[in-house]
């Protein structure tokens, strides 16, 4: 790998590392907090999982984008994952956190399955590892927080 690339590397590795820190924290606090701490602990995770997910639906939107602009030809499940998994994750945060992490959790982990079934086709297959690591966190951090509600 270029110099260059080790550098991008590495800064994208610690961002997504560090983008981890709101995931445990707050599943940690919602342990931690006396009740009526709850309800607001509980929102700041399910938002900011939703944020991830919608982060995470709008790289699909970029790949389709950068396909339809090289080659015209972008495959549909791009724009569809991009938009209907900001949907689940906004469904996810209108529920109460008991119901409402739980299903981020499993919208975080159908992120990774899309992502592996279409990123190495994009020439993104050497994310895949940084993004299993990611997803196990941040699905096992709102299971672990819902069970804190």
């Amino acid at each position: 790998m270029h110099r260059t690339e080790d550098t991008t590397w590495l800064l994208i590795s610690r961002l997504s590392y560090a983008g981890l820190a709101p995931f445990v924290l707050l599943a940690f606090l919602l342990w931690l907090v006396d009740a009526e701490l709850h309800p607001f602990i509980a929102l700041a995770m399910a938002g900011y999982g939703a944020v991830i997910v919608s982060f995470l639906g709008g790289i699909h939107w970029g790949i389709g984008f950068r396909n339809a602009i090289t080659s015209h030809n972008a495959p549909p499940v791009h724009f569809v994952w991009g938009v209907m998994a900001p949907l689940l994750a906004w469904v996810a945060i209108m529920m109460p956190a008991f119901a409402g992490l739980p299903l981020l959790g499993a919208v975080l982990i159908a992120c990774y399955f899309m992502d592996r079934r279409t990123w190495p086709a994009a020439g993104l297959g050497a994310w895949l590892t940084l993004r299993l690591h990611l997803t196990i966190v941040s699905s096992f951090s709102c299971f672990f927080a819902a069970g804190a509600t």
